[in-house]
This record gives structure tokens, sequence and C-alpha cells, in this order.
């Protein structure tokens, strides 16, 4: 609900609230430079020696006003012409002309109206209330995608365009809010739709009749300090039954010419007071630096609205349309899905197409949307949930397992889940298994046993399927076709090549990097925005299932780097191995971010072997601040592959890398990556006391090796991997 109160508005509206934040913005300007040029009048001044000195310089003057900024002007006549000026309160004399701005009139109207009086007035106000919305939606999408209010300013992940948002929102909402609040009050005012509150002091019915006091006579203007002055209207010339108006931030008051008395005072209303605070609030006239302020934060909101529509296009793109989709209230079964990138949506559309070929009616959603309350029909309840970075929930699922927590009672739907993920990683389906975890523990009686997707399997989410028809008692066959994400071709523009000695044909291959369009740029998609570990999916001729491997390079290296070996009968890895410079080969990008080296100066302790060395070494390529990384790699003869052997030594001189340690595996004493680790127990264990981070990259065999050996050093120290994963120290990247 809060996201399409959020969307729609900013959609429709777009184009309005660019108009009106883009002119608001400029308008803030001229509070600031009108307070920079104008003369100020100096500490302690009257009213009455203000007074006095413009009379002297202009005679028949008949107003005095000083403006927010603290700029006074003046208005006279002199043989019946008109005449105003900017005045230096220091002399009186005037220093500048009085005739409006140009530009800013042309603005104002703008950003008020459209230039449509009271129409454009209503259009303008039907914008400043869709900001409100849009900034409240936004505050409570925000607060929810951080983890809570006190979460607000948490680190973002994801692509480019949704941390943009996020971030330009998490500092303009404040500054929007204020301003479309008061842009709303200040339009009801207009219309007449507030009290006015104004409340003027009656016209003295008696008056002395005479003229001629001086301004040192008039105690009230000398009382007064021309900081509070607003106007000061003088008496009609000739007529002694006129009076000296005095208004100030505290009040109007009526002052015979006479006699210098003060006749009658109303001070500012409750009300007035509000209404002033209001108008200076949204203008910045006498907050000039509050005025900056919330036009600096107007100027995100074209910033918010080209990344809004970029997040909502390809929000729409990353899910597959469900037709015949049953609104929930309707629904016997309730399918909801935490998608990250799109791909479980894809999923669902298969399961829901099955079902509604059973008979089933079907309501598909996402976990965000979860609302109990609302699914009166509902038989059984089916959760689809993909796992982001360390075991988090994806984006379409922030909030689920709060709400769920919060159900009370338990409803008496079954339920199921499935988990979709990549087995390589450590925490291999770990949010769904959280969600079966957090039902099973609230009471919710499960329909069939939580299952697992690996790597987008359909083969996987057909066995699902069946278990899932079985409970049914239906005849329930998932033949799903996966979506490969837009692949794009890369051009291999240099190799290098090992282990021909020892029988296993290996090449470090670096493609040219690919343009991104602007698209790509916003939502990080394609190869926009890499690092070193992620997945690079190759698609081989001859097939539709792709095969990864981790990048050893980022984007800001300039080119695209993998280290291949040739598998007997390897479909791609011996495609690959074929490339010549000039080839290309079909690819898409997949994000990796359990494996990053993350942020700070404590010590890396890299271990890989074989081709496990390539997300390794562009970590250590990318260490420009010089991080201490020690790394243990093991090979099996250096004579034929020891991978960028030739890059350590560098990498050493500049800092890149503090210490390596290798082991050879083919040597006359075989010699393996943990036994390396176990000759060096005191550094290690002293690496780890001292916060270092474990980063594993390889085969399973290894990275089980490494663990154990780990373990034996770790625990004098009581220490152990278990403890290193549980404080994200402790990370692996093994196929």
């Amino acid at each position: 609900m809060i996201r399409r109160l959020h969307r729609w508005p900013g959609l429709l509206a777009i184009g309005l609230l660019v108009v009106l934040t883009l002119s608001g913005a400029a308008l803030s300007v001229f509070p600031a430079a009108e307070r920079l040029t104008a003369p100020q009048a100096e500490a302690g001044l009257s009213v009455a020696a203000l007074a006095g000195r413009v009379q002297v310089a202009f005679p028949g003057v008949e107003q005095i006003r000083r403006s927010p900024s603290g700029r006074i002007t003046a208005y006279w006549f002199d043989q019946g012409t008109p005449g105003a000026a900017v005045i230096d309160p220091a002399t009186g004399h005037g220093v500048g002309s009085a005739d409006p701005n140009v530009a800013e009139r042309w603005l104002t109207s703008l950003h008020r109206s459209l230039f449509l009086e009271d129409g454009g007035r209503i259009v303008m106000a039907v914008g400043a209330a869709a900001m409100l919305i849009l900034s409240a939606s936004g505050a409570a999408l925000v607060a929810r995608r951080a983890g809570g209010w006190r979460r607000w300013f948490a680190p973002l992940r994801g692509p480019l365009a949704g941390r943009l948002h996020v971030e330009i929102a998490r500092i303009a909402v404040s500054g929007l809010v204020l301003s479309s609040a008061t842009a709303l009050w200040m339009t009801a005012s207009t219309f007449g739709l507030l009290p006015d509150g104004a409340t003027p002091p009656a016209f003295p019915s008696e008056v002395s009749g005479t003229t001629g006091a001086t301004f040192a006579d008039m105690q009230v203007l000398e009382r007064t300090p021309v900081a509070e002055l607003r106007e000061l209207s003088f008496p009609y010339p000739g007529d002694a039954t006129d009076v000296f108006t005095l208004k100030t931030d505290r009040g109007t008051g009526y002052i015979d010419q006479g006699t210098g008395a003060l006749l009658a005072w109303s001070d500012l209303s409750g009300w007035e007071r509000i209404s002033e605070t209001v108008y200076m609030l949204h203008t910045g006239q006498g907050a000039a630096t509050l005025g900056l302020v919330l036009g600096l934060m107007a100027l995100g909101v074209p910033v918010l609205g080209v990344t809004g529509v970029v997040i909502w296009l390809t929000g729409r793109r990353g899910r597959s349309r469900i037709r015949g989709n049953q609104p929930a209230r309707r629904a016997e079964t309730i399918v909801l899905v935490g998608s990250e990138g799109g791909s479980t949506w894809s999923f669902a559309a298969t399961l829901h197409a099955a079902l509604t070929q059973a008979g089933q009616t079907v309501h598909v959603g996402p976990m965000s949307g979860f609302a109990p309350e609302r699914y009166a029909r509902a038989r059984r309840l089916i959760v689809l949930a993909a796992t982001y970075g360390d075991g988090a929930a994806p984006a379409s699922a922030k909030g689920f397992l709060d709400r769920l927590n919060a159900v009370d009672p338990t409803p008496d739907t079954p339920i199921a889940a499935l988990g979709f993920g990549d087995r390589s990683f450590h925490r291999f389906c770990a949010y769904a298994r959280a969600v079966a975890d957090a039902a099973q523990a609230k009471g919710w009686r499960q329909l069939i046993e939580p299952g697992t997707v690996d790597r987008q399997s359909p083969q996987d989410f057909a066995r699902w399927g069946r278990a899932l028809g079985s409970a049914l008692g239906i005849d329930l066959e998932l033949a799903h076709q996966p979506v490969l994400p837009a692949t794009i071709g890369l051009r291999l523009v240099s190799r290098c090549d090992y282990g021909a000695e020892v029988q296993a044909p290996t090449a470090i291959l670096r493609f040219e990097t690919p343009r991104p369009t602007i698209r790509q740029w916003l939502t990080g998609g394609g190869f926009a925005r890499f690092a070193a570990g992620d997945l690079i999916g190759i698609v081989p001729d001859g097939s539709d299932v792709p095969r990864f491997y981790s990048l050893a390079s980022s984007r800001r290296d300039g080119f695209v780097e993998i280290v291949v070996r040739k598998h007997p009968g390897g479909l791609c890895s011996g495609q690959l191995l074929a490339l010549e410079p000039g080839d290309t080969v079909t690819a898409f990008l997949r994000r990796n971010p359990a494996f990053r080296a993350g942020r700070g100066r404590t010590p890396l302790i890299l271990i890989g072997a074989g081709t496990g060395i390539g997300a390794l070494a562009g970590i250590v390529r990318g260490n420009a601040r010089r991080r201490p990384i020690h790394l243990f790699f093991g090979m099996r003869h250096p004579d034929s592959d020891f991978l960028y052997g030739d890059n350590f030594p560098a990498w050493q001189d500049e800092g890149r890398l503090s210490r390596l340690f290798t082991a050879i595996s083919r040597g006359s004493r075989p010699h393996y990556v943990q036994d390396a680790l176990r000759s060096e127990t005191a550094l290690v264990a002293q690496l780890v006391r001292d916060g270092a981070r474990v980063m594993v990259c390889g085969g399973r065999d290894m990275a089980a090796g490494v663990a154990e050996a780990l373990t034996e050093i770790l625990a004098p120290s009581g220490l152990s991997p278990a403890h290193l994963k549980a404080e994200g120290r402790y990370v692996e990247d093994i196929y």
C-alpha cells in the first residue's frame, strides 16, 4: 500500500513537481542575494533616527519599509512625481533602484500559479499535495529498507539508481515535507480557507489636530530598533487629522503627528505569528540560510524523479507478467515472492500457471505486501524466497519477518517455503530457512518440508512441485523455462596460458569492458559496475545453461578478466580455452555481494588454490590503499601454473600485497595450501586476533582442508571458522 501510494503520485505528477521544485530552488537564491547586497542598519539604530535621516534626504517621504532581509526602501512624492529607492540607513540616501527584480517576479508567477492565476494556484497546490504524499510515503519506505527509523543512515547496497534515490531522499525528505506543507498552508490562506487572524487597532477617534512633532518626541519610535521595523507610514501632507502608522515584529500602532504620543496599539495575534512563520519557512524571507538549504534539497527532486522512473521500469522488466492473477481476497492459494534481481518472479509465474490450470484460484504478490487479514478465502500460503548476500532479505521481502512475527493469532492455513540460491555460497537459501523457522516458531502448520532450488535449476523446481502437488492431491508438473539475464558479447583482447606441463591447460583471459548505456549506469545493470569476486555467466554454444566464473578484475581496472582451467569434456571451458584475441563470447554479470573484502584497514588473509586465485588476485590488484594482505596460494608446480606469478613482485613493491605464501602439490614433498597455513600458525593466529578477515576461494576439497587447518590454528585462541563466519569475518567462494 505504501509503495503504491509513493509510486503513482510520483509518476503522474513528475513534470509538475520538477517545475515546482526547480522554480522554488531558483527563488531560494534571491533572499540570500538580497541579504548580501542590501545595506544593513547598524546595531541599536532606532526607527526615529532612521526616519529623520530619510526625511532629510527625501522631504516628501510617505513610507519606509524594511524587508525580512534587512533591506530598507523609501517611497516619496516629489512635486507630484512618485519615487522609490533602496536606502543606506547610515545616511538616509538612496543607493539603488527599488524596482522589482524581473526574473524574480517571473519565477514567482511560475512557481505560484504557472501564470494561470487562481486556476494555476490550484494546480500547484495539487503538486504540493503530491510532494507531501511522496515525502511521507518515501520516508516510510526508506525506513523500511534501512531496517527501521534508527537505521535511517544505514549503508546501502544494490544498483546505482536505487542507492542514489534513497541517498537523496534521506537528506532531502525533511525539507520537502516542510516546503510542501507550508505551500499548502499558504494556498489555503490565499483562498480564504484559513482565518485571516489580522487584528489591527481601531483608528483613533480623537487626535490632537496639530502637527510638527519631531521624531525625537515620538518615544515609541525612539524605543523601537530598526531591526524590528516592518513599515512606517507618514501622515498625508496637510491633513492634521491623519497619523503615523507603525508596524513592527510585535504589532501595529498609531502615533499622533502633533504630540508624538502613541494613540493605539495592537499586538500580533498568535495566528498572525504562525502565518508569518509559515511564510518565512517557505520563502526563506528572513531566514536566507534556511531558504538556500531548502532550495538545495528541492534540486534533488529531478534526480529523484529520474531514478524513480528507472527503478519502476527496471522492476517491471524484472517481474514476469502473470496473467489472470487473482485479487488476494478471492484467492485460495497465496504465493508470495522475495526476489532481488527479479528471476524468482519467473518461477512464481510458472507456479501460478500450473496451479491455475489445475483449477486453483491464485494470487501472486511480493513478500513485502504480506497481510493475512486480506487472505479471507486462502487455504494455503506458499513463499518463494531468494537470499540476498549473506542471508539477508531480498528487495521485495523487506519487513516480511517482522510482520510474520507480529501475526496473532496464527492463521490455520498451512505454509510452504521454497528457497532460491547458489549452493556455492555458505548461506545457501538462508533467508528461506529463516522464514520457515519463524513460521514454525509461531506454530504455523507446514504444508510440505521447506525446499531449495540451486542456481535456478528447473529440475529442483520440478521435484519440489511434485511434492507440493502430492500434498494438494493434484498432478502438478512445473515445467519451468529459465529466463537468462540480458547477455552481451565480450571480445577477448589477450590471454596468458599455463598448465600444459601438468596436463591441466589453464588461461588468464582478459576481455574488453563493454561500454554501458545510460540506463545501465543508473541501474548498475550489465557491466556498468562490477568488482573482483563478482561472477560472470558464460553461455556456451550448444547449451542454454550458463557456467559461472569469478572475476579477477573490477570496473576501475578497465577490463574483464577470468581464470579458466579446461575440464575433461567441459563444454564451456573447452570453448573458452579455444578463444583467440578478437573472438567474442556471450556473457552476463551476476553480483556476488557475499564475497567482498569489506572496508577498513583490518588485515586480509586470502586463501586460494588453482583458478581460485582469480578473485583473490583481483582483490590484491585493487588494493590501492595498501591494506595489509597476506595471500596463501596453492599450485601444482611453479614452472607450470604459478598464475599471476609475474604480477606478485610488482604488487608487493607497490604495497598492495604484504606477504605471499605458496604451496606446491606436485613437488618431491607435496605441500598444500592448508599446510602453508599450518607453517605460519603464529602469524595467522595473530592476524585473526587483530581482526583480520579471511577469504577462501577455490574447490570444495581445498576449502574443507583450509577450514580444518584454521580450526586447529585458532583453537588456542578460543576462536574457530564458525565464530568468524558468525562475525562476518570468514567468507567463501567455493565450487
